[in-house]
């Protein structure tokens, strides 16, 4: 269709939207504000870039994570493709170069006579324009404030939090070792091994450090991105059964176990730095530098992104959308990404493309495209538009799945059922509606 759709925001849910509508013969009109007006934690201006980890999680069939993947590249997902291609190692974990990720989809979207990039800031909302708005949770004041004149909704907030990112050449491999994360998979993680008194010690530290300060949204955070001390204020043992978890692995130096073991990932694919794994936080710069050169391996390390919490902002996505993340009041403005309450780099793929693909189907005058309830991408479009007393953002798990008709008590076996059964709807669903 010869008609320019207006995509405001640059980032993983607008680059996959507009994908999905330039294939289909729209001409998209991306306005990223990043090269005249920076965010807080964004570090370049490029697209799709990654604020928080470089690891878009497991590829694995027993996971939410695994499945969703398969969906969207059963869906034909640009940000999955482009994921892959820019693949570096993790164990059964998808990671990238987040570098190589943004070029390969700026080349990819280029790549289309109908796409033009528009490097300013939205202020304004023209709901007489087919408009989708994936501006992030990062939306800058002046969209958020013509937002929520145009829907006369209150804001939720809550804050993200940042893991920070070291040089390799700073680790002390007498100390650090690679390791297989929770023996699964190549050995592609560096492990810091620490004794019972080391972690005790650490421990402590932590959660008596120093917080940078925050706004009255403080305690409003996502249980999916919490920050390390707020993990370790609740309980002695809570982060040695979270992301400081020793099992399987042995320390070669000792050929001991660990009683906890802080992990590193792969932040390029030169190998060049490392992120230190589940470790967001909202420690002052001097403590983190002093609290993380505790950690074996860490004494003298390098920190080249310091870890930062910001604010995120989404809406009461059931009050104002339907599940084809369309307004309900306003045809043919649509939202994706974090802003409409899916929690995740893919799941703001997922959004996305669904939003890209129910634009084109309101603009032909079709019924909105709301994939089954079996599949990951379906039930997250129900949570975005299920009333709810208590909304908050979600992300890709078998828990939002309708349970199984006969389930298997092994567990694995049972989320291989969850997985072939989405897989087998998704396809008829497909065929059914010519996608």
């Amino acid at each position: 269709m010869n008609k320019t759709i207006r995509v405001i925001g640059g980032g993983l849910a607008g680059c996959e939207a507009a994908y999905q509508l330039l294939k289909r013969g729209y001409s998209v009109d991306l306005y990223e504000m990043r090269k005249v007006k920076p965010t807080p934690c964004h570090k370049t201006d490029e697209l799709a870039e990654l604020v928080c980890s470089n690891s878009l999680k497991s590829t694995s069939p027993d996971t939410g994570s695994g499945l969703l993947k398969k969906e969207l590249e059963m869906l034909d997902s640009l940000l999955l493709k482009c994921a892959y291609e820019a693949q570096v190692p993790a164990g059964g974990a998808l990671a990238v170069d987040r570098r190589k990720l943004s070029r390969l989809v700026e080349q990819r979207l280029s790549s289309f006579d109908g796409f033009r990039r528009i490097d300013a800031e939205v202020t304004e909302i023209d709901v007489t324009i087919p408009t989708i708005i994936a501006a992030g949770p990062l939306a800058s004041d002046a969209l958020s404030r013509s937002i929520a004149n145009i829907f006369g909704q209150k804001y939720l907030y809550f804050f993200d939090a940042v893991a920070p990112i070291v040089t390799a050449e700073s680790i002390d491999m007498y100390k650090a070792f690679f390791g297989a994360r929770y023996d699964k998979g190549d050995k592609d993680y560096l492990n810091c091994a620490m004794n019972k008194e080391q972690y005790l010690d650490f421990y402590n530290a932590l959660t008596s450090a120093e917080r940078a300060p925050l706004k009255d949204f403080e305690n409003n955070v996502f249980e999916g991105c919490m920050p390390i001390e707020i993990m370790a204020s609740r309980g002695e043992d809570t982060m040695r059964f979270g992301p400081l978890r020793p099992v399987g692995i042995t320390n070669p130096h000792t050929e001991e176990k660990p009683y906890a073991v802080v992990q590193l990932r792969k932040e390029n694919a030169e190998g060049t730095a490392y992120n230190i794994v589940g470790f967001q936080t909202n420690l002052t710069f001097p403590e983190q530098r002093r609290v993380f050169g505790m950690i074996p391996g860490l004494e003298g390390v390098e920190i080249v992104r310091y870890g930062v919490m910001h604010r995120n902002t989404f809406l009461s996505s059931p009050d104002l959308l339907k599940a084809s993340f369309e307004s309900k009041d306003y045809p043919q403005i649509f939202f994706a990404g974090q802003i409409c309450g899916v929690e995740g780099y893919m799941e703001s793929v997922a959004s996305g493309l669904v939003g890209g693909i129910n634009m084109d189907r309101a603009l032909r005058g079709q019924d909105e495209w709301v994939a089954p309830s079996t599949t990951i991408i379906g039930s997250l479009q129900r949570h975005i538009s299920t009333p709810s007393e208590d909304f908050q953002p979600m992300n890709a798990n078998f828990g939002i799945l309708p349970p199984l008709e006969k389930p298997l008590r092994d567990k694995k076996q049972r989320k291989l059922q969850y997985y072939e059964r989405a897989v087998s709807d998704m396809l008829d669903y497909i065929k059914d509606n010519q996608l």
